[in-house]
């Protein structure tokens, strides 16, 4: 093995060549690298919410809907002026691609009737349309727009957002809100982050390791080897077709957690030669001779529970699962090829690290602390018991954040916006219920439509607007018989309100009454919802479950009604055929988004805990080691869950997935332990004397990787994204809770389970 390393550090200037041509190609590559910004594949395909979310966009034609609005005090001015505002407007946004139609209350067939205030149907119009169109005092403006499915247009949503934004911006008071809205800033505030941690995380790492070590040397070769590996991983993952998502910005985190780890070990062994009076070439290679091995098992341990991700059903947490292992075994690739050249091939700066500030008095109090831990076993034991079983408690009050503006800071735009719209109009969270209708429709099944709307307004109070066709159809209906002479036949009156809504509205009409794609002939009639999109899971979940309930019951007494009839004229049953309503919309899925996320999280940490727990038997040939390195990594993440739970915290996407991601970091100390423990032994040392030297070699660099990785996640907090600022500080405090698993929990264990009653001398 000396051999082979000595042989490694003399080719070390083609190793950079070679490293350097290839991080050129993979920075060549990595430009393809695409975001995959769709809310829909966060959830498992085969998932019932997003079919029947699917199965909805299939009908009607999408259901993306932007609510831009401004304020005009003289909306309804009888000189039409406010009408003319809206018109304008209009036009702009609908001569946007990738915007469908708006509806609105200037068409012809609406705007003589609500500026003239002598007129009961205009007051009516107004009354039906108010949360939609204006607001109950009707001095702000609300025009819902309706997005072409992202299929069918060549424009972004990134782009269309961006127009419709500026368009408003332009006008008084004027914002836009919605959920196509909220995914698209979501991801544009993930990806900020993605660059933000790509560099400014490294360079305060870098800071801190020049701080602690006083070397510009090792502070250059930090920042090389995580950003190195991170254009390798991008490269890799964009060849091979993949996509970030939502969730892909702790990738850039994870990599620099390893590679950072991975680099402060060099630092400390290459020092630790170095005093015993080792040339620079020997020291590297004396130190790579030593790290190859629990540094390729740490790569490996990582990569291994990152895996576990795979079996999750949610395709961008399956896909993570694949980048981060790809990530973490490209930092030892990455050290192999750039680290012997960037230690020797100069003079300046200084190869020699520095001791850290305060080493002697580190080393000796890591030394105590040894003695303290093994001579006091029960009381640690009890110590961490209580807490362990206090965590638990916690566990179970933990509770999802449903409210996805809860994912952004509150003086960010959108915050702003659905604050803004939820005080002045009501509901900003929009939902759809979609039943089975007649072709062509009757004004009797009209009026079982808005019997099913009373019902869904009378039992379900969170509603803040129920609307449809129907409502539009029955108030035309009035209009027609007020200037007629005559009362007309209800299907002459329904012809002619259809026909006037088709000119006027078509695009409208069709997301409103639409025929089955999969079932011709079969169509299907829309109701719109609104209700409140901030408020918590449990109020959310219980206006969706009542929704559901009522509509299950119209179909229960309408499917019962037919089979009375089919029975009576001796009709086949397959004549009779009714399908299930469909409940869906982005306020539904965004409500089960972070339940879609955790469904599988901890059967994926099982998954991470088993399989962490075979590749360390392997490293270790010992079983009973790797359950020692196990269980100071486990303790630390259900302590660190059990805590979010006791101080009422939500769960959002930040923390979702922080067990199995934190499984797989925590462990690499645990290696790096046991390997120098083992060692030591072989060394001739005595197990208590072998403990106390690891304690104080692998215990100095876990504290200053731990505390320099702390140090550079610091810069997630000024996300605007809170799941990102989450997932910073619970990297944290899992890194800190595994610091203390390795330096109090790992020791005590070896001391009982390993040592035995041999005593320990510090």
């Amino acid at each position: 093995m000396k051999s082979l390393f000595e042989k490694w550090i003399s080719l070390r200037i083609w190793l950079l060549l070679i490293g350097l041509m290839l991080t050129a190609g993979t920075v060549y590559y990595g430009q393809n690298l695409a975001f995959d910004r769709s809310i829909e594949n966060m959830f498992a395909a085969n998932d019932p919410l997003l079919l029947a979310h699917k199965r909805f966009n299939e009908i009607f034609g999408g259901n993306e809907v932007v609510m831009g609005v401004y304020q005009d005090p003289d909306l309804f001015n009888p000189d039409g002026s406010g009408m003319d505002r809206v018109a304008d407007v209009r036009a702009k946004i609908e001569a946007l691609d990738g915007v469908r139609e708006v509806l609105s209350l200037d068409r012809k067939l609406t705007r003589g009737f609500v500026i003239d205030p002598e007129s009961t149907i205009g007051d009516q119009l107004k009354k039906l349309f108010t949360g939609y169109t204006h607001n109950r005092e009707a001095n702000i403006v609300a025009l819902p727009i309706q997005l072409v499915p992202r299929d069918n247009t060549n424009v972004s949503r990134v782009q269309l957002i961006g127009q419709l934004r500026d368009t408003f911006a332009q006008l008084p008071g004027g914002m836009i809100t919605g959920e196509p809205v909220m995914v698209v800033d979501g991801f544009r505030y993930v990806e900020e982050d993605g660059a933000r941690l790509g560099w400014a995380t490294s360079i305060l790492l870098a800071c801190v390791i020049l701080l602690v070590f006083r070397s510009l040397r090792w502070m250059a070769i930090a920042i090389i080897i995580v950003q190195v590996t991170l254009q390798w991983t991008h490269a890799a993952l964009a060849i091979s077709g993949m996509q970030l998502s939502m969730v892909s910005s702790m990738l850039t985190a994870i990599v620099t957690v390893i590679g950072v780890a991975t680099v402060v070990h060099y630092i400390l062994r290459f020092r630790d030669y170095r005093d015993a009076g080792q040339s620079p070439p020997e020291a590297l290679a004396s130190a790579s001779q030593y790290l190859l091995a629990p540094v390729f098992w740490a790569c490996a341990t990582d990569a291994v529970g990152f895996s576990a991700l795979l079996v999750t059903n949610v395709g961008p947490v399956h896909d993570f699962g694949i980048m981060m292992a790809v990530g973490a075994m490209l930092v030892l690739p990455a050290v192999l090829v750039f680290m012997p050249a960037l230690v020797l091939l100069a003079k300046w700066p200084s190869v020699d690290p520095a001791k850290p500030w305060g080493d002697e008095k580190l080393s000796s109090g890591l030394s105590h602390t040894v003695d303290s831990i093994v001579n006091r076993p029960i009381l640690i034991s009890s110590l961490i018991l209580a807490a362990f079983a206090i965590s638990l408690w916690g566990a179970t009050r933990l509770k999802v954040e449903s409210d996805f503006t809860k994912n952004f800071r509150e003086s960010t735009p959108i915050v702003k916006a659905y604050s803004f719209v939820e005080d002045r109009l009501g509901g900003s969270g929009v939902w759809d219920v979609a039943i089975p209708a007649p072709n062509p429709l009757t004004f009797e099944y009209v009026k079982e439509v808005q019997d099913l709307e009373d019902r869904l307004r009378t039992e379900v109070p969170e509603l803040s607007k129920v609307l449809s066709l129907a409502d539009v159809v029955v108030t035309l209906k009035k209009s027609f018989e007020k200037k007629s002479f005559f009362r007309l036949p209800d299907y002459m009156v329904m012809a002619a309100g259809m026909s006037a809504f088709q000119s006027q509205m078509p695009e409208t009409l069709k997301s409103l009454y639409a025929e089955d794609p999969q079932n011709p002939g079969q169509y299907w009639f829309r109701i719109m919802l609104l209700s409140k999109e901030r408020q918590d899971a449990a109020a959310k979940e219980k206006a969706i479950q009542a929704v559901r309930r009522v509509v299950a019951q119209y179909h229960a007494e309408k499917l019962a009604a037919i089979q009375a009839q089919a029975k009576e004229k001796q009709d086949k049953a397959d004549e009779i055929y009714q399908p299930e309503p469909i409940v869906s919309g982005f306020f539904v899925l965004l409500t089960n988004l972070i339940d879609s996320l955790i469904r599988d999280q901890w059967r994926a940490f099982a998954f991470a805990v088993g399989g962490i727990g075979l590749t360390m038997t392997v490293a270790f040939r010992s079983l009973k080691l790797a359950l020692l390195a196990l269980i100071p990594n486990i303790l630390p993440i259900m302590m660190v869950t059990g805590m979010f739970g006791l101080l009422n915290y939500h769960i959002n996407m930040g923390a979702a997935m922080i067990a199995a991601v934190s499984m797989g970091l925590g462990v690499d100390a645990s290696i790096h332990y046991i390997y120098g423990y083992r060692r030591s032994i072989a060394a001739g040392n005595d197990p208590g004397v072998a403990l106390v030297e690891v304690q104080k070699s692998v215990g100095k660099a876990v504290i200053f990787a731990t505390f320099a990785l702390i140090a550079g996640f610091s810069v997630l907090c000024l996300s605007d994204f809170v799941p990102t600022i989450y997932f910073g500080v619970l990297v944290g405090l899992t890194m800190l809770g595994a610091l203390a698993g390795n330096l109090v929990i790992l020791p005590l264990l070896i001391k009982i389970f390993v040592i035995g009653r041999t005593p320990v001398q510090p």
